[in-house]
């Protein structure tokens, strides 16, 4: 019977392997079974077969190393030796091509609705008609009354916050807009929602890339 095992301390040189949100340090290695440390917590031992809850699976143990399924990859952890291998998120960006009058039409969804939107940097908020609000069910007269100075004058309008904003691929959360009363026929995508990202303008193409 196989009576081998090996420790390292947490301290001293580990193999760590990083894919997607996991972090994998094999601390022990014994027969049939490795004491891990997962995305920095407590140690556990795992069985040859077992399946964490964070998607990994001891595969087969060695003498010198342990061998896991960690998230669809399978990756072969020894003992005093250091590896990282970061998977990089995917980039959250959409290009917009202006129309025949200069300006960046786009559809778009707030709380999953879609909205038909038109791209205003000189907009503090995301801006949207009392009638369009109606119509994607926010309830914006719970929002604080502000007044508004618009190209009609001074009118009334309503501060709310957006569960979800999306563009293409992107999406915010938590993103603050006005409501308003009147003058206002059509969404603005404005800088509540452009400040977070990256804008690149080439031509008539311009690029949002998500910052955070």
């Amino acid at each position: 019977m196989q009576r081998w095992h090996r420790i390292v301390a947490l301290a001293g040189a580990a193999l760590a392997f990083t894919a997607q949100a996991a972090d994998v340090t094999v601390v022990g290695i014994f027969p049939n079974k490795a004491v891990v440390q997962i995305d920095g917590g407590s140690l556990r031992t795992l069985a040859v077969g077992q399946k964490t809850a964070e998607g990994i699976t001891l595969l087969s143990v060695d003498r010198d190393s342990a061998t896991f399924d960690i998230e669809g990859s399978r990756a072969t952890l020894g003992l005093g030796q250091a590896r990282i291998s970061r998977t990089e998120p995917a980039v959250q960006s959409v290009r917009l091509t202006a129309d025949l009058q200069g300006h960046f039409r786009t559809d778009g969804q707030i709380n999953g609705r879609t909205v038909a939107f038109t791209v205003d940097t000189g907009a503090t908020l995301i801006a949207l008609p009392v009638g369009e609000a109606g119509r994607l069910g926010i309830d914006y007269q719970r929002g604080q009354k502000v007044g508004m100075r618009t190209a009609n004058g001074v009118t009334g309008g309503y501060l709310v916050k957006l569960d979800t904003v999306s563009l293409g691929n992107v999406t915010l959360h938590g993103v603050d807009a006005v409501v308003i009363e009147g003058g206002l026929t059509f969404p603005l995508l404005g800088m509540s929602f452009l400040n977070r990202m990256d804008m690149k303008r080439e031509g008539d193409v311009m690029t949002l890339t998500r910052r955070y």
